[in-house]
């Protein structure tokens, strides 16, 4: 039986500081190249020393991404019986999810089993899973009275799933790389996934393999492809194809199943037969790719006032989703019908984007650092080249006290 991630079952998104790049950016030009193209950034080669430098079209991209997660969270209980918000609802979903797991390929280049990637991937991934999985599951058993309700760090429920699936994904990074032909393997093993309905909850798999095309055609990304979706002509282009995409989904709206934009289950599950997974996943990730290039069309390249936002996009989309299952348990969306009418649909957007904006601050990123951004060198052994060097580093100013006192 499916079951919808978002509003009330489980759902996708979002965030993170694993979205900031590996390595820092190299500086480049900020001019306008003469095709219209806005300038991207390049990470710098491996092992190049260069300032640490966060770029303003990825940190864009990132807080805009996570505000119309947030929304559309927002959407779900009060869109019932609107055909309009549903269209819109349908179109956002199509590119929310797929833009942070592109940008989160992109940064995963880099991603090795070296002892410091891999620190960072359980200190950055997987304690903040751990921790507000636990965290969920407990609220849940508090706000809405459910004492039974499981933890369970197996079957990931509502947010955290991605979290999961970016462990997994940058595990498997060398792999992608390593293949000839990555792209063919992922839609590949995304649209077995979507016909077969026994792969189970554990650890989301149907979303963490439906998913991974994504994932891996980040991996694929170069620079010069940011340059291109960054044209005038492609900013130009991108107005008439989203408003066709309106279009079409107000006319699809009542037909089409909500449960295909979540990828969390197989088609059979859906009631559908199983040729029409294979169907959906090539026609899904058609559209979702456009959409895509569409959204990233429209961010700015330059530093705006919401920049800084992107760098606690982690926080938002892990602490906004304790706001709206609490606005759920406690029965708001039920006892105020008038957030159902379009005036209400718009105070609903108003407030949510508001509060997610607030999760992304730094007064918050610092408040949450505990969990979302953890220090845990005491868990990790020190590697012998570091230690030397730290050691090293110590003796350094008792060397130069003892020159100074023999010169004297």
């Amino acid at each position: 039986m499916f079951h919808a991630p978002h509003g009330y079952q489980r759902a996708p998104l979002p965030p993170a500081r694993e979205l900031e790049p590996e390595a820092p950016l190299a500086r480049t030009a900020a001019a306008t190249s003469r095709s219209g193209a806005e300038a991207v950034p390049t990470p710098s080669p491996k092992g190049a020393p260069t300032a640490k430098h966060r770029d303003a079209f990825f940190d864009n991209a990132k807080y805009l991404a996570i505000v119309f997660v947030a929304v559309a969270h927002a959407w779900e209980p009060v869109m019932d019986g609107s055909r309009t918000t549903r269209a819109i609802y349908m179109v956002v979903y199509s590119f929310h999810m797929p833009a942070f797991i592109i940008i989160s390929g992109y940064f995963s280049r880099s991603f090795d089993l070296s002892r410091k990637k891999l620190q960072r991937l359980v200190t950055g991934v997987a304690v903040p899973y751990v921790l507000f999985e636990t965290a969920y599951a407990f609220f849940k058993r508090w706000a809405d009275n459910d004492p039974g309700h499981p933890i369970s760090l197996l079957d990931p429920w509502y947010l955290t799933w991605f979290l999961i699936a970016l462990f997994i994904w940058r595990l498997t990074t060398p792999l992608w790389q390593a293949l000839r032909h990555p792209m063919p393997v992922a839609l590949g093993l995304a649209v077995l996934a979507s016909v077969t309905p026994n792969i189970g909850d554990a650890l989301n798999l149907q979303r963490v393999l439906q998913f991974l095309p994504f994932f891996v055609l980040g991996l694929m990304l170069k620079p010069e492809h940011w340059q291109m979706v960054r044209r005038r002509e492609v900013r130009l282009l991108a107005l008439p194809v989203v408003l066709g995409a309106l279009l079409f989904a107000y006319w699809v709206a009542p037909r089409l199943r909500l449960g295909w934009f979540y990828h969390s289950s197989s088609a059979q599950e859906t009631g559908a037969p199983w040729w029409a997974g294979v169907v959906m996943a090539f026609a899904l990730f058609g559209c979702s790719l456009v959409l895509t290039a569409c959204f990233l069309a429209w961010v700015p390249g330059r530093t705006m006032w919401f920049t800084v936002l992107g760098a606690g996009t982690l926080g938002g989309y892990l602490l906004h989703g304790f706001l709206v299952k609490g606005a759920g348990y406690a029965g708001w969306f039920e006892t105020y019908t008038w957030l159902s009418t379009p005036l209400g649909e718009i105070f609903v957007t108003v407030v949510f984007a508001v509060a997610v904006t607030l999760f992304c601050t730094p007064p918050v990123r610092r408040l949450f650092r505990f969990a979302l951004e953890p220090k845990m060198d005491w868990a990790f052994r020190r590697d012998a080249g570091e230690a030397a060097r730290k050691r090293e580093s110590e003796q350094q100013p008792e060397r130069e006290r003892q020159l100074v006192s023999s010169s004297s």
